[in-house]
């Protein structure tokens, strides 16, 4: 089957393509406007900012058909900002017009104040959809979001939708959202959420649209709780093309192939992966795209790579590589902007500010960590964390210099200090040993926890751990929910 994918210059387009290649489907980029018209089936994927991608589109003169597409109903798959593009408007880029589809605008989350219960935007991981009954494609199940801005689902939006002929899922964060919607034949189908990057279930998905969906079944409105789950993360250091570990970033040892790792992971539950380029700043060379193009093929999740980014060009290479996510630390620091230039054209959700910090030799306080290892700075952790998180990083990537590969759990008070400085998502890294130091994490106010020792040596599979973590209460994705992974 032939498939056209809309480049918008902004999209992680390659993990659109890997998910449908794993899906037999031959897919190439729409060349013209007529293509994007009348094109079999066309995906139009989305990572950036509102305004950008629109006016990425007039530029080329697709708006007009795009709208004719989508009015005729031909086979289409939009994929988070291509969902919110379907829209009138969007607060975030107040003034420019959507392609109007959908009758309805887009908001951003409410941060829900500052307390340690407040609301961390973007909405990043994995969360629960509900679908409306008779859906042909859409289905409840567990999706990976990475979005600052929704549809309200809790005033007029799902009635709206109703009245102009679209079913449409929902998912719970902060108040209930418009997660994703199909018009009444299936064809046109759009979601907030990326199928591409949830797994078997978001597989599962594409295959129904390209398919063109079967009669809605008794499954499409099953129940299965709702929440944002906890993320755990296994973290491949990737030197010369394979997986290092040491202690405190030195005495590096041989731990495997990044791409073998990668799909072991995987299988084993693990909600993302990250590879970080331990030797391409000290090196002074780019990011080896090379391994995340071999990461990307066998993976069916998100991707976070960092090392040797310097300028939002590199972000761009990486995400074109398979990348979901682009981490920055010593080239962050050096030069500030740099977050806000990979967070203007890629979106929020795209910019880690991978931070490592060092406690200060008198106790009070972390300082930031830059080179590998190999610098330490005068830096404040926690209010670097917030400058950063200012300039438009959606997510921190915090690692305790001092816990880093020792297992003796991670540094919870710096935890709490980050945490509560950025007021965005914050994965744990350093020290971890088991579950009980993960569910400290959590407590301490970490969204997602991250290993890589552990899991490397064996010591634990994903699994595992995140069956401990249910025991205790924990909210976590699992492999063979009802529903959830099909």
């Amino acid at each position: 089957m032939s498939v056209r994918v809309l480049s918008t210059g902004t999209a992680n387009v390659a993990s659109v393509l890997a998910a449908l290649s794993r899906l037999g489907a031959a897919a190439q980029f729409a060349a013209d406007a007529r293509e994007v018209e009348f094109a079999e089936r066309l995906v139009l994927p989305g990572v950036g900012t509102f305004g950008a991608a629109m006016e990425g589109l007039h530029a080329r003169g697709l708006v007009e058909p795009l709208r004719r597409r989508l009015a005729a109903r031909r086979p289409t798959l939009c994929i988070c900002l291509g969902l919110q593009l379907l829209g009138r408007a969007s607060e975030e880029s107040p003034g420019v017009a959507g392609l109007g589809i959908l009758p309805v605008s887009v908001t951003r989350f409410g941060d829900g104040g500052r307390g340690p219960e407040r609301l961390r935007v973007p909405q990043l991981g994995w969360n629960r959809v509900q679908a409306e009954d008779g859906c042909r494609v859409l289905r409840a199940g567990s999706a990976y979001f990475a979005n600052s801005f929704r549809i309200d689902a809790s005033g007029q939006g799902e009635q709206a939708l109703r009245s102009a002929g679209w079913r449409s899922a929902a998912t719970e964060y902060g108040g209930r959202f418009v997660s994703a919607v199909e018009c009444e034949n299936g064809r046109v189908v759009a979601c907030q959420f990326h199928p591409e990057l949830s797994g078997p279930w978001g597989l599962g998905l594409i295959r129904r649209w390209l398919e063109g969906g079967p009669p809605g079944d008794d499954r499409a409105g099953a129940g299965l709780g709702s929440g944002l789950m906890t993320r755990i993360i296994p973290c491949l250091d990737v030197n010369a093309g394979r997986v290092v570990k040491g202690v405190r970033f030195t005495n590096l040892r041989d731990a495997g192939d990044p791409a073998e790792l990668a799909a072991a992971y995987e299988a084993q539950g693990a909600d993302e992966l990250v590879i970080l380029d331990v030797s391409a700043t000290p090196e002074g060379r780019a990011n080896a795209a090379e391994t995340v193009r071999a990461v990307r093929r066998v993976l069916s999740i998100p991707l976070t790579v960092g090392g040797g980014v310097r300028a939002a060009e590199d972000a761009g290479r990486l995400l074109d590589a398979g990348a979901d996510k682009v981490g920055v630390n010593t080239a962050a620091v050096e030069r500030p902007e740099l977050i806000a230039e990979i967070a203007s054209r890629f979106g929020a959700q795209c910019a880690v500010l991978a931070l490592d910090a060092a406690r200060n030799t008198d106790g009070a306080g972390w300082r930031v960590v830059t080179r590998s290892g190999t610098r330490h700075t005068t830096l404040d952790a926690a209010a670097w964390a917030a400058r950063a998180a200012a300039l438009g990083a959606g997510e921190i990537l915090l690692t305790s210099f001092d816990r880093d590969g020792t297992r003796s759990g991670y540094d919870l008070d710096l935890l709490q200090a980050v945490s509560a400085a950025a007021g965005v998502p914050v994965i744990a890294s350093g020290g971890a040993d088991s579950a009980g130091h993960m569910l400290a994490a959590l407590r301490a106010g970490a969204s997602a926890v991250l290993a890589a020792s552990i899991f490397h040596d064996g010591v634990h599979t994903v699994g595992a751990l995140k069956n401990e973590l249910a025991a205790q209460g924990v909210a976590v994705r699992r492999t063979g929910e009802e529903g959830a992974e099909r």
